[in-house]
């Protein structure tokens, strides 16, 4: 599982931001090629990341380029500046068919073939348009490539006058990509919470997406990491608990039991399934 409590966006157009990122707190950075630069910037932001990425090479971090979308002008160009060694994650915005994933798929593919990068580079998904929440389960089976969906509501709600601020609003489309995700088997990442200086509101957004099983949230601004660090950390009860819960395993095999207590709770395999990722979670965070 790629390692992704926090995601922090970094505009291509700033230069200056990518060693103060990388030496950052995030476990991912996504540098972004769309939204946060401008039309006339766009071919200097590309060459500018691209030589950064050829330069750095692979990282601890996990990496992730946003690029433009695949129906307008700069994707191609994006693609071949940008798919270098280190890349862990393309992102791709407002992909609406499981087509447009394909072709995603396959432009990634020989853009890999053409710059020698020997690891594949996955898919991150955003789901930020109505069509493509009606189709997230579709595009995120489209192809193999996909590693993950990723919720953009300020695409989905601002248009629409949707109201961010009602929770039951964030719940129902949040659940929705969720599924979606776990029934293509992908992770689901939390979009970007706006208002900066909310930590109150960024948090309580981010635990409703850790509570539904999202594996971390975007972040705007470095004030926002450490709050998606703490809220995306496993806590020491859950830890615990699982730890006795994957100890508990072996003896119960040997009484035949497929279900049994642990701490007076019942554990059966969907439950050893979720206390075996939390222990994985807390290996890689050094918490165990």
């Amino acid at each position: 599982m790629i390692a992704m409590r926090s995601k922090l966006f970094v505009p291509g157009s700033r230069p200056e931001l990518f060693p103060k990122a990388l030496a950052g707190e995030a476990d991912a950075l996504s540098f972004d090629l769309e939204d946060s630069v401008v039309a006339d910037r766009k071919a200097e932001a590309r060459a500018v990341l691209g030589g950064w990425l050829e330069r750095t090479g692979a990282s601890a971090r996990t990496i992730v380029v946003r690029v433009n979308p695949l129906d307008g002008p700069h994707f191609a160009a994006d693609i071949d500046a940008v798919v270098r060694p280190g890349l862990t994650l393309l992102n791709l915005p407002k992909p609406e068919t499981p087509a447009d994933v394909v072709a995603a798929a396959e432009a990634l593919e020989a853009a890999e073939r053409r710059h020698g990068v020997a690891q594949p580079v996955g898919l991150l998904l955003n789901i930020e348009t109505p069509r493509a929440l009606r189709e997230a389960a579709a595009l995120a089976a489209a192809h193999p490539r996909v590693a993950g969906l990723q919720v953009g509501l300020g695409d989905l709600f601002e248009p629409f006058g949707i109201r961010r601020r009602d929770a039951a609003n964030v719940h129902r489309v949040l659940f929705a990509v969720r599924m979606a995700a776990a029934e293509a088997g992908v992770f689901a990442c939390d979009g970007a919470f706006a208002d900066i200086r909310d930590a109150d509101g960024c948090r309580a957004e981010a635990a409703m997406a850790r509570d539904l099983g999202f594996i971390g949230k975007s972040c705007i601004h470095p004030s926002q990491v450490a709050l998606a660090n703490a809220v995306f950390r496993p806590t020491d009860e859950e830890v615990a608990h699982a730890l006795r819960v994957v100890a508990s395993v072996e003896e119960a095999a040997q009484d035949g039991r497929g279900a049994w207590t642990v701490d007076g709770r019942m554990v059966d395999a969907p439950f050893l399934l979720r206390a075996r990722a939390i222990v994985a979670a807390a290996q890689r965070l050094g918490l165990v």
